[in-house]
C-alpha cells in the first residue's frame, strides 16, 4: 500500500467507528507507521511491549520519538517477573525455553490488549520472513480483531528512503551493526551472509517471537 491508500484506510476503520491501536518495536523500519499516525491521528495508542529485556537504547529512543511525534504510547508489561521467569533448573527461560519466554513476556501481555481494540495495525512485511510472506494485507487475529499489514509489501530500501525523506532519526544501534533489534540477550550483529531476521535467536532455529504466528487466525 502506498502512503495515501494507508491513511485512507486508516481514516475508514475511524468512520465506521472501529477502535485501533498499533504495536512498535521503535527500530528504524517501525518508524514508518508511526510519522504516518503523527501526521492524521496521533491519539491512535501506540504499544509499546517492554519485556524488560529491551537494549536501554531501545527504551531512550522510544522515549525519544514518542517525544518527537508527539505519540500516545502505551507500556506493555509482562504480568509475570522476571525472577520467576525460569525453568525447572532455575536457569532463566531465554537461555533454556525462549518460546515460553516470548508468550510470556510478549503475545500473553498483548493478547489481553487485542480484546479491547477491534483492529491492530502492525508493520510486518513480506520480505521479512516466509511466515509473513504468506500473510495478507488484512487478516483476522484473537477476539474478533482485524490485523491491518500496511507495510506488508514495503522493503528496506523504500523504508529507508521514506525516513530520509522526512529527516526521521535511525534506531543509534544501527550504527553498531545491529539491524534486526529485540531483546538484548536474544539479538546480535548481522553478518553480511545473514537474513535480516537471523539476527534474533541466533542458533535456536526460530525467527519469531510469536505475536505473528499466535496472534493470527491462519486460513
Amino acid at each position: 500500500m502506498e502512503i495515501p491508500e494507508i491513511k485512507s484506510k486508516i481514516k475508514e476503520y475511524q468512520r465506521a467507528g472501529k477502535q485501533i491501536f498499533t504495536t512498535s518495536s521503535f527500530q528504524s523500519h517501525s518508524l514508518v507507521i508511526l510519522h504516518i499516525i503523527k501526521e492524521i491521528s496521533p491519539q491512535i495508542p501506540v504499544y509499546f511491549i517492554n519485556t524488560g529485556y529491551l537494549f536501554p537504547e531501545t527504551v531512550r529512543f522510544k522515549d525519544e520519538i514518542a517525544d518527537l511525534f508527539q505519540l500516545n504510547v502505551v507500556d506493555l508489561k509482562p504480568a509475570t517477573p522476571k525472577y520467576l521467569q525460569k525453568d525447572l533448573n532455575g536457569k532463566l527461560l531465554y537461555t533454556s525455553d525462549p518460546d515460553h519466554c516470548c508468550s510470556i513476556n510478549k503475545t500473553q501481555p498483548l493478547d489481553a490488549v487485542l480484546a479491547a481494540y477491534d483492529v491492530w495495525m502492525n508493520g510486518v512485511r513480506a520480505d521479512q520472513s516466509a511466515i509473513r510472506s504468506a500473510m495478507k494485507v488484512e487478516q483476522a487475529a484473537q477476539h474478533n480483531t482485524v490485523r491491518f499489514h500496511p507495510m506488508l509489501n514495503w522493503n528496506q530500501k523504500k523504508i529507508f528512503d521514506y525516513l530520509k525523506e522526512y529527516n526521521i532519526p535511525k534506531h543509534p544501534l544501527e550504527q553498531r551493526g545491529y539491524i534486526s533489534i529485540g531483546c538484548e540477550p536474544c539479538t546480535r550483529k548481522i553478518d553480511l551472509e545473514m537474513q535480516m531476521r537471523e539476527a534474533r535467536w541466533f542458533g535456536l532455529n526460530k525467527v519469531e517471537c510469536g505475536l505473528h504466528t499466535e496472534l493470527i487466525i491462519k486460513e
